[in-house]
């Protein structure tokens, strides 16, 4: 700066006017200059930072998705086992063979059981919420990301619907039957059992008394084919989530 200030003085006192325009002008076009490319540095540091943050959350959403995947494949393998199970029942049921097939009924009760997929969403919501969301908006990862949330949504719908109803004929069912003998069959050491006075053929015949109700064989039924349906939507939902890892991690590399 001395540097140009002494210039400056040497081309007025020299009453060199033009050249000294020129100058002025060469110095001003400096100045611009600094200050372009010091604002171009600030933008290339706001937008790594802001890279890098975006790409934080999308690592985080891309674990909870491995996660949700996991017990996706979980849920989708005990789903079948026990529509299997229930799909064996109801042909006992109409070929009129549940006496000789006692186990399967007792094995069908796990369609009771009130399986949830409980996905974690935190990642995701965070994004949202956050000033980076606008940066992947209408996007292939945010219709990927639109896309898996909706079918989250149908499943929950799906799960509670089938869960209610299960409930509801269980509950109706414990008006109907006195299940004593069924717990204790089913719940106590078979060394503890044999002590006692009641004998196997009533535990049996308490098991054949309850599954003969038509509240158990509609839950029996119903689990046959819904799960199906089920496991057809987790198997579509870990499609989905797959893309989402694939998408990120090429949005990440980049």
């Amino acid at each position: 700066m001395k540097l140009f200030r002494k210039i400056r003085q040497k081309l007025i006192l020299d009453h060199k006017n033009i050249q000294y325009l020129k100058y002025a002008f060469g110095e001003i076009l400096l100045v611009v200059i600094g200050i372009l490319i010091a604002l171009q540095i600030n933008n290339w540091n706001q937008s790594l930072k802001d890279k890098n943050a975006l790409n934080e959350y999308l690592i985080k959403i891309k674990s909870h998705t491995k996660e949700d995947i996991e017990q996706l494949t979980e849920l989708a393998a005990g789903r079948k086992q026990i529509a299997d199970i229930c799909k064996k029942a109801r042909n006992s049921i109409l070929d009129k063979t549940e006496k000789e097939n006692l186990y399967l009924f007792k094995a069908s009760g796990f369609a009771f059981a009130d399986f949830y997929f409980k996905p974690n969403s935190s990642g995701y919501e965070s994004l949202q919420s956050s000033e980076y969301y606008g940066k992947i908006n209408n996007t292939k990862l945010d219709s990927l990301l639109a896309k898996y949330h909706g079918l989250v949504d149908e499943i929950a719908e799906n799960e509670r619907s089938y869960n209610q109803y299960t409930v509801h004929q269980e509950n109706y069912l414990d008006t109907q039957i006195d299940r004593s003998l069924i717990l204790a069959s089913a719940f106590m050491q078979k060394d503890s059992l044999i002590t006692k006075a009641t004998s196997q053929s009533e535990y049996d015949q308490a098991f054949l008394e309850y599954t003969s109700q038509p509240s158990y064989r509609n839950v029996i039924s119903l689990a046959a084919w819904q799960f199906e349906e089920m496991i057809g939507q987790y198997h579509q939902l870990t499609a989905l989530g797959q893309q989402i890892i694939q998408e990120i991690e090429t949005l990440t590399l980049e």
